[in-house]
């Protein structure tokens, strides 16, 4: 009998444990803390002469706010996260005249496709469902 309540208290143990690490796993901390900035689009490379004013950039923040940098103009809006899913709104953006190109409209139209992310390795790729729309990399590395 001894041993069957000493097996009982362990399994709790346990069963509260993996319930603080399973917390601890809190998708918004994997955004929030770092600048990301863009390193592929569509699962290609990037070619930095499409952004001659400074490759963009994603920071989250806590409240459900964002802000970042287009290629050209800056943005300030929102983002909800529900587990892994995850919808961007640029909200307001600076209206500068920017260089030729497409490179700006095409970052801020993926933007509004985002279904959800996954972060691996200090990468951010940003999803709609199975499809790779966009991946970041922590500013520094």
């Amino acid at each position: 009998m001894k041993k069957l309540i000493n097996l009982s208290f362990v399994l709790v143990f346990l069963t509260f444990s993996s319930c603080d690490s399973v917390s601890k796993l809190n998708p918004l901390s994997l955004l929030t803390g770092n600048n990301w900035v863009l390193s592929s689009l569509l699962g290609d490379k990037l070619n930095p002469n499409n952004f001659t004013s400074g490759l963009p950039f994603l920071n989250f923040m806590d409240g459900g706010k964002l802000a970042g940098f287009a290629g050209c103009n800056n943005f300030s809006g929102s983002f909800q996260l529900e587990g892994t899913s995850l919808s961007l709104d640029p909200g307001a953006m600076t209206k500068k005249a920017c260089e030729r190109g497409n490179a700006e409209s095409e970052v801020v139209a993926l933007l509004s496709q985002v279904k959800n992310f996954k972060v691996a390795k200090d990468k951010l790729t940003l999803l709609d469902g199975a499809k790779e729309l966009m991946s970041f990399v922590p500013q520094g590395k």
